[in-house]
């Protein structure tokens, strides 16, 4: 059930997939923010605060935050202003905060993150336990490029690219992470080997939204038959961007559990190991590869 700050609303479909099993053991809430950021980081971590306690409130046991959750600003440079050192600063120490207050696991979608390249940053997902420690980042390895009609995206000037492809063990399972423009590349998630969840915060543009966000996150589903968690921004930022929006939960078999087209808000759903589990079995095809992933030279 997707649920806006103003408003609740139902959005799950229905489907022709099995059906979940009835909840047990394992059984798990998780969340997604949608935000549409601005340029003021103090106001940002005071929304995304109170989005979270909305998902708390129902229940969830892992929160995530879409991409650039923490900045949007009015110039690319702006983010590379309030980089944090690992470890330090304001942004890193509210979500630090936060998922020990509720006892959650919060997933901070991307941060900036000081590069070794003094006008760069390393976009960087961090991921916090329930104890409110840093147990995984990742750093966005694809760099979106794009230049159509009148929308120029260059992110090499202002980032760094990541190297690694990162896993995290979890009470949830394995957990995948990824940032936006990852999305697009099928083959990192192979690289990751059998997860459980996927991550996928986001700041997609609406022009390429449109177009491919939901068929890009439903394949990843169905394709690692595995759980995938997108929270997005959505909506006219200060800047006067405009983001697809469009968070979703996808379950292993491709169905969109829950979904906010626009605005502030949560999506919620629940994972469901042993449905996963069933999934795996009767579609064995992460057995059936023979293809084996390798570095381009």
């Amino acid at each position: 059930m997707a649920i806006k700050l103003s408003e609740k609303k139902l959005s799950a479909k229905k489907s022709d997939a099995p059906k979940p099993t009835s909840a047990g053991n394992g059984v798990v809430k998780i969340a997604g923010i949608q935000m549409a950021s601005g340029p003021n980081v103090a106001a940002n971590l005071s929304e995304a605060e109170k989005l979270i306690e909305i998902a708390v409130e129902q229940g969830a046991k892992l929160v995530a935050l879409p991409e650039y959750f923490a900045i949007m600003g009015m110039k690319d440079t702006d983010k590379v202003k309030v980089a944090e050192k690992e470890g330090s600063g304001p942004i890193q120490e509210f979500l630090s905060n936060i998922a020990k207050k509720h006892e959650i696991w919060v997933v901070g979608g991307s941060i900036p993150l000081q590069s070794e390249q003094q006008e760069k940053i390393y976009n960087a997902c961090m991921v916090y336990n329930d104890q409110g420690q840093l147990v995984a980042r990742y750093n966005k390895i694809h760099l979106f490029g794009l230049s159509l009609g009148n929308e120029t995206y260059h992110e090499e000037k202002t980032i760094t690219p990541g190297k690694q492809v990162v896993t995290v063990d979890s009470p949830f399972g394995k957990i995948g992470l990824s940032i936006c423009y990852d999305l697009r590349f099928p083959e990192l998630y192979r690289a990751m080997g059998e997860v459980d969840l996927i991550l996928i915060p986001a700041a997609f543009t609406e022009t390429t939204g449109k177009a491919h966000w939901e068929s890009l996150v439903r394949s990843r589903a169905i394709e690692n038959l595995c759980y995938v968690l997108a929270p997005a921004q959505g909506g006219y930022h200060t800047s006067g961007r405009e983001t697809h929006g469009n968070s979703m939960i996808v379950d292993p078999w491709g169905v969109v559990l829950d979904r906010l087209p626009r605005g502030s808000g949560v999506v919620m759903a629940t994972m469901n190991p042993k449905y996963q589990d069933s999934l795996r079995k009767s579609l064995p095809a992460l057995q059936h590869r023979t293809i084996k992933v390798v570095n381009p030279s």
